[in-house]
């Protein structure tokens, strides 16, 4: 009971971390384009990613993100310490690489170190192929639909906004950015969230068949993913929040200035594309990158302008972030896990 308690803790723990790691996702081009400060940005992007579960509970009417994380490891691979050792690499990579600034991806960290751990338990066969496949096709796919739809709304934008008078154009864009972020911040809940979830999932499973589910408090008993206890989502959704609203500056400032400079129109064209795209993997239930996302909505619409206007050498630097994420998680967790078995 102990080990299931410090996973629950630890997986809530990562969530917060993940909420601060990922903030600028959803906030750096508003703050940016200077229509929030950093402080009101926050407050607004951690309000809708808790508007999320709702939506997640009422309106699309399943955790689909968090079935499919669930089933990365194999059924008979998933173990309490392999679950442990996989959030403590993930926790270990997301404080790195937001220490120095790099937006990688939590998601990627997280199903990386819950995957190497069962590799150091099981071998390779310990982990579903077809679903860490999938999820590692849409570390190119996720950024391409987000510059792909990043570079259509900015041309459609502009052409729609063309006769319009710069000042009134202004104040519009500056609303409309509004919108847009708060539709990110859900996209953002909805996804992220709904990881956690589906390790805190497999956890209760996981250890209801080593006990006499009876002997157990209800909302610790648990079977299917499908029967999540409501605990557990907004435990979930409530830790993003509250880490998007501790703030993510070092990594907003790679997002929202590095990459390429956005007008308030350039950041609500970023936004709506990212938020679209997050949307549309929702729908599929396959977990991405909040990160990729917004990253290639920016460079699609850094790119309407000219080529030359988005900073091609840090996205490429981005991009090897990206490519060593899961490998790089993998090993710190298989390392975990084996100290975890020597020790203790």
């Amino acid at each position: 009971m102990t080990l299931l308690i410090t996973i629950i803790l630890f997986a809530i723990v990562f969530d917060f971390i993940n909420g601060f790691h990922d903030a600028a996702n959803s906030i750096a081009t508003v703050v940016a384009s200077k229509v929030l400060t950093p402080l009101q940005a926050v407050i607004w992007a951690a309000l809708f990613n808790f508007v999320a579960f709702f939506i997640a509970k009422y309106i699309i009417g399943d955790f689909g993100i968090a079935d499919t994380v669930s089933k990365t490891v194999l059924p008979a691979f998933i173990t309490l310490p392999v679950i442990l050792s996989g959030l403590v690499a993930a926790i270990i990579w997301n404080l790195v690489t937001w220490w120095f600034g790099i937006p990688s991806s939590s998601s990627h960290t997280l199903i990386g170190g819950f995957s190497g751990a069962a590799i150091a338990y099981g071998g390779f066969h310990s982990i579903d192929r077809g679903v860490i496949g999938l999820i590692a096709v849409f570390i190119v796919v996720a950024p391409f639909l987000g510059m792909i739809g990043g570079t259509v709304i900015t041309i459609l934008t502009l052409h729609i906004a063309k006769k319009a008078k710069p000042r009134n154009a202004e104040r519009w864009f500056r609303r409309l950015q509004l919108v847009s972020s708060a539709l990110l911040s859900v996209g953002h809940g909805l996804n992220d969230s709904q990881k956690v979830m589906g390790i805190i999932g497999v956890a209760l499973i996981s250890f209801n068949t080593t006990v006499d589910p009876d002997t157990l408090p209800s909302w610790l008993q648990l079977s299917d993913m499908h029967h999540i206890h409501d605990w557990v989502p907004l435990a979930c959704f409530t830790a993003i929040a509250a880490g998007t609203m501790s703030g993510g500056w070092k990594i907003m400032k790679t997002m929202g200035h590095k990459i390429t400079k956005l007008s308030t129109g350039e950041g609500f064209c970023a936004q709506a594309a990212g938020a679209l795209t997050l949307f549309v993997t929702e729908i599929l239930k396959v977990p991405v990158s909040t990160t990729h996302v917004i990253t290639g909505s920016i460079m699609g619409v850094g790119a309407v302008k000219r080529l030359s206007a988005v900073r091609w050498g840090v996205t490429i630097n981005l991009l090897w972030a990206w490519i060593l994420t899961i490998p790089v998680s993998a090993l710190l967790a298989a390392i975990v896990y084996f100290l975890i078995q020597t020790f203790f």
